[in-house]
C-alpha cells in the first residue's frame, strides 16, 4: 500500500527526512564541512542553475565543498522538504524534495546510501524552476484575458498583438535574439514569452515547421510521443507514437501561433558582433529581402545539432554527371525509380533514405565507412525508454516532467553503467537480427563501452540507427552494402579506396552534421568560435568525444566563454527540458538579478 505524507513514515522515509533536516541545519549554520560530509565518498551533485547559475556537476565531498564554499552565502538555501514518500530498493533510498533559494524555488531528487553507518547522498539533483516575483502566469496566476468595465482607450487582444509585431525590431529591441526557429528555438521562445522577456525567434525559412517539411518525405520521428512533448502544450492523447515530419511541421507552426511566440520567418542572419562596452550585440539580418539591424542584449544560437551539413569534398565531384546532394537536401525517392543510387553513410538518415529509395524501385548501395550501432525501435521503446516515457509510465504516475527529472538526476559520469545492462537485454532479445546483419557483412558496434545509443548521442551525436525496418533490406541483400572510404568520383561512378567502382546516377552524402560551433564561426567570427570551443560532448575520451572529462554537455544551455552568447538545441526532449533553465538564466539577467556563475566551462577543444 502506498503511503501518503500524512501517514506515519517508514524507517527509510524517516531517515531520509532526517538527512534533509541535517543538511539544511548544516547549510543554515554555513558549516560547509558538515554538509559535504553528508555525501558519500563517491558521489555526484548535479545542479541545474539553482546554486551555480550554471549547469554543472561536482563529484565527491571535495567537489561539494568547492560548490558550497563559492555559492552558499548568496544562494541562502532553505525549506528543504521531502515532497513524496521516499522509496527504498537495493540499498538506495530515493527521495524527491523541494527547496528555496534567495531568489527562486527549486525541486530535486536525491539517492541516499548507507556508508560507515550513516545515510549519505550518492546522487543529488537540484533544479531551479521558478524565480520569486517573476512566476509564470499559469494555473491560479493565469491572466484574466477579458477586461471588464468600460474604457475608451481599450485595445483588443488582436490590436495589442498587431502593435507588438509592428514595434518589434523597429522601436522595440528584443532583449534576446534566438537564431533558429526549429523545435529548440520555438521551445525557448515560448518559455521567454511566459516569463515576459522581450525575445524574437528568427529563421531563414518562411514558416515555422519548414525545417521538418523540407526534409526527405519518409522522415518520421524515431523517438516516441511521450518523449517529445513541447513546453506547456503536450501532444493530444491521440497523437501518433512516431509522428511524420510534415505533421510535426504543422504542429510547430500551430504551436508558435497558440503560444504567441514572436517569430520572423524568411529572415537570414548575416553577421553578429558583441560590444562589451555597450553590453549588446549588433546583428545584421535580411528579412524578406530587406536589410535590418537588431541590437539584442543576448544572442542564442538554436541552429540545431543537425543544422550544419557536413558535406565531404571528394575529388571528381566536379566531373560526376549525375546528381549529388547531402541527405539534408534529399527531396525523397520519387524521381529515382530505376536509378542507381549510392548512399554514403550508414546511420539514421542513410537507412531511412535507402529504405524509401528501395520502396520506389531504385537500385541502392549503402557505403559503410565505419561501424554503426543499431537498435530495433520496439526494443528501444520497451527496454530503453518504457520505464519513463511510455503509456505504462504515464499510468504509473510518471509524467513527462517527472521523467525528465529522473533522467537528469543520473550523473553523466556513471550513466553508461545504467545503460549497459539495458543494451545487453536488447542484444539478447534481438540476437537473430544481429546475426543476420553480421552475416550480411555489416559492421556493428555497441559504443566504445557497450553503453549503446543514448551515450553515443550524448558523446558524439552520431554513429547509430534506430531500426524501423530498413536494416532488413541490408540483411537480405536488397540494399547492397559496400565498405570503405570514398576515394573519388568519375563521370558515372563512386570509387572506393580499394578500387571498387559503384555505378551511380545519384550520390547521397548521409555524412552527418558539423558542430554548432561552426555557426558561431560563420555568423560571428572564428575568434569567438575558438573562444567558446567545441559544442556538444562530455569529454568521455571515447570516439569523437575527446577528453578531458567535462561532466556536462559542452556549452549547451549555459554560460559560455563569450559573454551573452548561448547555445540551445538537441532532440525534442532536451529542447523541452533544458529550455526552462536557459530561460530562467535569461530572465534573471533581464530582471537585474545577480547571476555569478560558478564553474564556467573551460575550453579544451576549439572544434
Amino acid at each position: 500500500m502506498t503511503q501518503t505524507l500524512d501517514a506515519p513514515p517508514t524507517g527509510a522515509a524517516q531517515r531520509a527526512r532526517d538527512w534533509f533536516t541535517g543538511f539544511e541545519d548544516a547549510l543554515r549554520a554555513r558549516d560547509v564541512a558538515r554538509a559535504a560530509g553528508m555525501f558519500a565518498r563517491t558521489s555526484f551533485w548535479r545542479d541545474l542553475v539553482a546554486f551555480t547559475w550554471n549547469i554543472t556537476t561536482v563529484e565527491d565531498p571535495a567537489g561539494v565543498t568547492d560548490l558550497l564554499t563559492a555559492t552558499l552565502d548568496r544562494t541562502d538555501p532553505s525549506g528543504f522538504a521531502v515532497s513524496e514518500e521516499p522509496e527504498e530498493a537495493d540499498g538506495v533510498t530515493t527521495a524527491w524534495f523541494t527547496f528555496e533559494t534567495a531568489v527562486g524555488r527549486g525541486r530535486g531528487l536525491a539517492r541516499l546510501v548507507e556508508e560507515d553507518g550513516r545515510l549519505r547522498a550518492w546522487t543529488f539533483l537540484t533544479t531551479l524552476y521558478e524565480l520569486k516575483g517573476h512566476e509564470e502566469p499559469r494555473g491560479p496566476g493565469r491572466p484574466k484575458g477579458a477586461e471588464h468595465g468600460v474604457n475608451r482607450e481599450r485595445q483588443t487582444w488582436a490590436e495589442r498583438r498587431a502593435r507588438e509585431a509592428a514595434e518589434l525590431g523597429v522601436t522595440t529591441q528584443p532583449f534576446v535574439l534566438v537564431v533558429g526557429g526549429g523545435q529548440g528555438g520555438i521551445a525557448l521562445g515560448s518559455r521567454l514569452r511566459q516569463l515576459d522577456v522581450p525575445a524574437l525567434v528568427v529563421d531563414k525559412r518562411a514558416r515555422p515547421g519548414d525545417q521538418w517539411r523540407s526534409r526527405y518525405k519518409s522522415l518520421c520521428l524515431h523517438d516516441p510521443v511521450w518523449y517529445d512533448h513541447l513546453p506547456y502544450l503536450p501532444f493530444p492523447d491521440n497523437w501518433p507514437v512516431f509522428a511524420p515530419k510534415d505533421k510535426i511541421g504543422d504542429w510547430l507552426e500551430s504551436y508558435v501561433k497558440v503560444m504567441e511566440v514572436p517569430y520572423w520567418g524568411s529572415t537570414e542572419v548575416r553577421s553578429a558582433q558583441y560590444s562589451p562596452e555597450d553590453g549588446e550585440w549588433t546583428v545584421e539580418l535580411v528579412r524578406d529581402g530587406q536589410p535590418l539591424t537588431l541590437r539584442p542584449k543576448h544572442l542564442v544560437l538554436a541552429t540545431g545539432m543537425s543544422g550544419k551539413p557536413n558535406v565531404p569534398v571528394i575529388p571528381g565531384q566536379d566531373v560526376f554527371r549525375g546528381e549529388q546532394h547531402h541527405s539534408s537536401a534529399h527531396p525523397g525517392p520519387d524521381e529515382y525509380a530505376g536509378k542507381k543510387v549510392v548512399v554514403v553513410g550508414s546511420n539514421n538518415s542513410a537507412f531511412d533514405i535507402c529504405g524509401a529509395l528501395w520502396e520506389h524501385g531504385a537500385d541502392v548501395t549503402m557505403v559503410q565507412r565505419t561501424s554503426t550501432h543499431i537498435v530495433k525501435s520496439d526494443s528501444l521503446m520497451d527496454i530503453g525508454l518504457g520505464a519513463l516515457y511510455s503509456e505504462e509510465a504515464v499510468a504509473n504516475g510518471v509524467t513527462t516532467e517527472k521523467a525528465d527529472l529522473v533522467f537528469a538526476s543520473i550523473p553523466y559520469r556513471v550513466m553508461h553503467e545504467f545503460q549497459i545492462p539495458l543494451y545487453e537485454q536488447m542484444k539478447e532479445r534481438d540476437a537473430d537480427f544481429y546475426r543476420r546483419m553480421e552475416d550480411a557483412g555489416f559492421w556493428l558496434d555497441w559504443g566504445d563501452d557497450g553503453s549503446g545509443l543514448f551515450m553515443k548521442y550524448l558523446r558524439r551525436g552520431s554513429g547509430y540507427y534506430i531500426d524501423v525496418g530498413a536494416a532488413d533490406l541490408v540483411a537480405n541483400g536488397e540494399v547492397k552494402l559496400a565498405h570503405g572510404q570514398v576515394d573519388h568520383l568519375t563521370e558515372d561512378a563512386v570509387v572506393l579506396e580499394d578500387g571498387t567502382e559503384l555505378p551511380a546516377d545519384l550520390v547521397v552524402y548521409a555524412t552527418g552534421y558539423g558542430s554548432m560551433n561552426g555557426w558561431a564561426a560563420d555568423l560571428i567570427s572564428q575568434e569567438v568560435a575558438d573562444r567558446v570551443g567545441k559544442v556538444w560532448g562530455l569529454g568521455s575520451d571515447t570516439t569523437k568525444d575527446p577528453g578531458p572529462w567535462e561532466g556536462e554537455q559542452r556549452n549547451m544551455w549555459k554560460p559560455t566563454q563569450q559573454e551573452a552568447l548561448w547555445f540551445h538545441g538537441g532532440n525534442l526532449h532536451q529542447s523541452r527540458h533544458y529550455s526552462l533553465y536557459l530561460a530562467l538564466q535569461l530572465k534573471a539577467r533581464h530582471a537585474g538579478i545577480p547571476t555569478p556563475v560558478h564553474g564556467l566551462q573551460e575550453v579544451h577543444h576549439t572544434r
